[in-house]
């Protein structure tokens, strides 16, 4: 099952970790990703920490956890490679509407790797 058609049908918790240049450590509840490509996920970010602390540090960690189990899921390893703001394609991409509709990034992000939530064996997605 390839990355798009995993995040279109699962459902659950996702952690994005992420750190500044100085390695000092955010971990926040993110939504699923959305796959634009199949090396390419892309998170819709308010200007807050873990948006600031890819201004310094480009790598970023996804941790997924299924709905209804302790140990389903996936692992992603990133890479930022671009982000836009308050764009048309960020618009539609919206699963919620919090009323706020500005001052919001559409980030992108390479798949460096992809890793069961449990275990270390690597898989293609």
């Amino acid at each position: 099952m390839d990355l798009k058609d995993y995040f279109d049908n699962a459902q659950g918790l996702g952690v994005l970790a992420t750190s500044d240049a100085g390695g000092k450590v955010d971990a926040a509840v993110y939504s699923r990703p959305h796959v634009m490509a199949e090396d390419t996920v892309a998170f819709i970010m308010h200007d807050r920490l873990s948006h600031h602390n890819l201004d310094s540090n480009p790598h970023a960690a996804y941790l997924f956890v299924e709905e209804g189990t302790k140990s389903k899921g996936k692992r992603l390893f990133l890479t930022k490679t671009k982000e836009e703001k308050d764009t048309e394609l960020l618009q539609s991409l919206r699963r919620r509407d919090y009323g706020d509709k500005k001052d919001l990034y559409l980030v992108y992000f390479k798949v460096d790797k992809v890793l069961p939530l449990v275990g270390g064996e690597e898989t293609k997605s």
